[in-house]
């Protein structure tokens, strides 16, 4: 698994998984806010732009970060971030590894499958995948999805990185996820962020989270869309993580 690394190496261990379609950049202001009190690994998920491996499951990402966790950190760190693709992977390692962190944050993420989302995404693809190295396409890829325009230049260089196979696998991945009940038996300290301006589905996913994590939090961040927090709002996130910590 390839990674970026912050921090001194004995620092208290927080690990961001990032979003869908992106990379660690999704998380690259805060790791430099954060690398002087802790050790910051952003893991680079299969099958996105300096991964070493296609992407197959959500369960198989979960399972290969929880083995780095135990080969690199003992079995267990502070603190666990991720957003939307990598808040489903979150919460499959919360699943599998009742007290793999002391706290987790996860943001945006969908655990209300959706099959007709599951079903359009190879079609749209198959149509849309040639298009994606046009600038004008991505720009208005980019511009949907509210993130700051400093990260175009990331956004475009790696979303033309990522196969369509891959697009496809994650996508329909994160369309059908739906959460354990083993999650239940967990024993972190989880909040769960989800904008106020997002969907019906992905409010209801936060809720369905918050009601099978027994030591869990709902926060709705006012005003915001998906991804909107850990991608634009990097200093109010980081705050949030020393809140967290610190309670």
């Amino acid at each position: 698994m390839n990674y970026k690394e912050y921090g001194k190496l004995n620092k208290d261990v927080i690990i961001l998984l990032h979003g869908g379609g992106l990379s660690w950049w999704n998380y690259s202001e805060e790791a430099k806010m954060l690398e002087k009190d802790f050790h910051v690994i952003i893991p680079i998920l299969d099958g996105h732009a300096g991964c070493d491996m296609e992407f197959t499951t959500i369960e198989d990402n979960a399972k290969k970060i929880i083995s780095f966790i135990d080969d690199k950190f003992g079995g267990s760190v502070l603190l666990i971030g991720g957003l939307s693709l990598g808040g489903q992977i979150l919460l499959e390692i919360l699943s599998l590894r009742k007290n793999i962190c002391r706290y987790a944050l996860v943001e945006s993420a969908l655990v209300v499958p959706s099959k007709f989302t599951h079903y359009m995404v190879k079609p749209t693809i198959n149509i849309c995948y040639c298009l994606i190295r046009h600038k004008w396409f991505s720009k208005l890829q980019f511009k949907s999805l509210r993130i700051k325009q400093e990260l175009f230049d990331n956004y475009y260089r790696d979303t033309c990185k990522i196969t369509k196979q891959s697009m496809i696998s994650f996508l329909q991945e994160n369309s059908l996820y739906s959460i354990k009940e083993s999650i239940i038996n967990n024993t972190a300290k989880v909040s769960i962020i989800v904008g106020e301006k997002e969907s019906v589905i992905m409010k209801s996913s936060a809720k369905v989270i918050n009601e099978n994590l027994q030591y869990s939090s709902l926060i709705v961040m006012k005003k915001m869309y998906h991804g909107e927090f850990s991608i634009n709002k990097s200093s109010d996130y980081v705050r949030k993580i020393y809140s967290i910590i610190n309670q």
